[in-house]
């Protein structure tokens, strides 16, 4: 929900990950059912996590000119999200999504627009999802729209939708695999129309590769009866509104973090989650609101960076879910 996950597209998926979460056994098919149902659910319900990412230099032009080479001296950020889903009929599924974005950024010098030598930021946004579930080619559809609301602590900022539709091609104990496509209605979006596949394979060794594009590529296994061990590649996103002259502007950055992630089920339907590796911002751009992604005014290159991220989610749904 803006970077490829500003623009919601997780929220394609996340209908059919948590959907065991608030059916009866007999409300959908069984092939949906049998999606991601591992002792560690990969969506949750409610969540909180803190990030902190080590300095790094960066360049950056304003208006198509080169300014002075800068160092982010410190990032830090903190995010929380809720996914409440309700069932209204047997093929229907109604879904709220709120998320919270703190970020504190401290740069050598000051950048434009507005973002000091240290700033902090806050960002929110609340969607609802509506889901739909049919047979298509003799296969399980899903289709689901979305709209959501964003903004700063000042004010709200934007409203966007999301459109997307889905089909279970194949969904067995060791093989499970949809392909669909996303439509972003919202002027700024960089790609209105994106592809979204999974797939997920289970191996002999116990290693499982886990694809969710364009938001993740993992290989996981379980080293323990309630640890699970990630390695791969994930994309995060920082974005923020600014203000000056009278004049909004919108901050997006979309990073790749590739390295390992430590899930641990605590008890009590809580999991905790340690991940560190290399991050690399791949695109960080600030443009006017009344403006589209691509007609920024700022755009900066950072190099690698290393990033620690710790977090806690708690997942009471899963009492409901299928044994």
């Amino acid at each position: 929900m803006k970077t490829l996950r500003r623009v919601l597209v997780p929220l394609a998926i996340l209908p059919l990950k948590n959907i065991t979460y608030a059916q009866k056994k007999d409300s959908i098919p069984l092939k949906v059912r049998a999606f991601f149902a591992d002792k560690i659910p990969q969506a949750r319900n409610f969540n909180v996590e803190y990030t902190f990412v080590t300095p790094s230099s960066f360049s950056s032009q304003l208006h198509g000119q080169d300014l002075p080479d800068n160092k982010v001296k410190s990032f830090q950020q903190m995010k929380a999200d809720a996914n409440i889903y309700f069932i209204k009929k047997r093929n229907w599924l109604l879904s709220t999504t709120l998320n919270y974005r703190y970020t504190s950024i401290s740069n050598e010098n000051p950048v434009v627009p507005r973002i000091e030598s240290e700033e902090n930021f806050h960002y929110h946004s609340e969607g609802m999802n509506l889901s739909y579930f049919s047979r298509l080619f003799k296969k399980t559809a899903i289709y689901s729209a979305s709209i959501s609301a964003d903004g700063s602590d000042q004010h709200f900022e934007r409203i966007r939708g999301l459109v997307t539709a889905s089909l279970i091609l194949k969904a067995t104990p060791k093989t499970k695999m949809t392909l669909g496509l996303a439509g972003i209605i919202d002027p700024s979006a960089q790609i209105p129309i994106l592809p979204v596949f999974t797939y997920e394979n289970r191996f002999n060794n116990g290693w499982v590769l886990d694809i969710l594009l364009p938001k993740k590529v993992l290989i996981r296994k379980n080293i323990s009866s309630n640890g699970r061990l990630s390695l791969g590649t994930e994309m995060d996103n920082t974005s923020f509104y600014t203000y000056r002259n009278n004049n909004t502007y919108e901050f997006r950055q979309v990073a790749l973090n590739s390295g390992a992630m430590y899930e641990h089920n605590l008890g009590g339907n809580f999991i905790g989650t340690f991940k560190t590796g290399l991050r690399a911002n791949i695109n960080s751009r600030a443009f006017n609101k009344k403006d589209s992604f691509n007609d920024y005014i700022w755009k900066g290159t950072y190099k690698p960076s290393l990033y620690f991220n710790v977090g806690i989610s708690y997942n009471p749904f899963e009492r409901k879910r299928t044994k």
